[in-house]
């Protein structure tokens, strides 16, 4: 024998012997319903392309001061050619930069140089800190992961040793 009750918003229950309840939905017209009735900034989807999340996250990671650059040794000297080459365009701020994103999610991976001196773990854990807050203030989704591989260290000598290099090859 079993007695059906029902809770203030109307819903049927019907209780078992273990005293556990089990609740009786139906889907009604209005939680189906999502065009006229739902709120204006509901209505439709907002998609990111790749690219556009790279940028926020590569933005992201030149902002903390002890990156001295993103991208492996092939994708720097890449990209150091383009800025030479007329027309080739400046360096890529997604350079060193790859993601993936879904439709709620995002995951960064950063390919980064770090300045000689400075404490690696730390300034990994200030670049993901910066990238996910960054990424997810700006697009809403969350951040899975921010994988961060350090390729080099930059020395406080190495550019004075690559302009006077560069010198040497000028003609004028």
């Amino acid at each position: 024998m079993h007695h059906w009750s029902t809770v203030d918003r109307g819903t049927p229950f019907l209780p078992r012997t273990d005293h556990r309840v089990i609740e009786v939905t139906a889907m009604t017209e209005t939680t189906q319903r999502k065009g006229e009735k739902a709120p204006p900034e509901a209505r439709g989807n907002t998609t990111f392309a790749d690219a556009v999340v790279a940028k926020i996250a590569g933005m992201a990671a030149r902002e903390i001061p002890e990156i001295h650059h993103l991208g492996g040794g092939v994708t720097r000297a890449l990209g150091a050619v383009r800025q030479r080459v007329p027309g080739g365009g400046g360096g890529s701020i997604t350079q060193g930069v790859k993601v993936e994103v879904g439709e709620r999610q995002a995951a960064v991976d950063l390919d980064v140089v770090v300045e000689y001196g400075a404490a690696i773990a730390d300034t990994a854990a200030d670049v993901r800190t910066n990238v996910v807050n960054a990424v997810e203030r700006m697009t809403g989704l969350e951040v899975v992961e921010v994988n961060i591989s350090v390729n080099d260290v930059h020395l406080p000598d190495e550019e004075e040793g690559e302009e006077s290099e560069q010198e040497g090859r000028r003609v004028t």
